[in-house]
């Protein structure tokens, strides 16, 4: 135990803001996921919106914002690449015969 009234009160304060980050960064991870499988542009905005904010009050590093900003990027290019490629594929209904 802190033997200063005031370091009580730092004990108090960093606990409070121990959960609340946590709180953060598990609501980002759980985003992140929904955002990945949504595969809605809205959606993904939103999130890196939210990725931005939480590296702004310092709850994570801003690298890290930028990373999983970018990688929720590629994820998002990709299930839209993966989305019209079956459609670009059904043009052809023959298989080519060999020679």
């Amino acid at each position: 135990m802190p033997n200063i009234k005031a370091a009580e009160k730092w004990v108090r304060q960093t606990e409070k803001r121990t959960q609340r980050n946590l709180d953060v960064k598990t609501r980002l991870k759980t985003l992140f996921k929904k955002a990945v499988s949504a595969q809605d542009a809205e959606v993904v905005q939103s999130v890196e919106a939210q990725f931005d904010k939480a590296a702004q009050k310092g709850i994570i590093h801003p690298n890290k914002a930028a990373r999983k900003k970018s990688r929720l990027a590629k994820a998002a290019a990709k299930a839209t690449a993966a989305a019209a490629a079956p459609a670009a594929a059904k043009t052809t209904g023959k298989k080519k015969a060999a020679k």
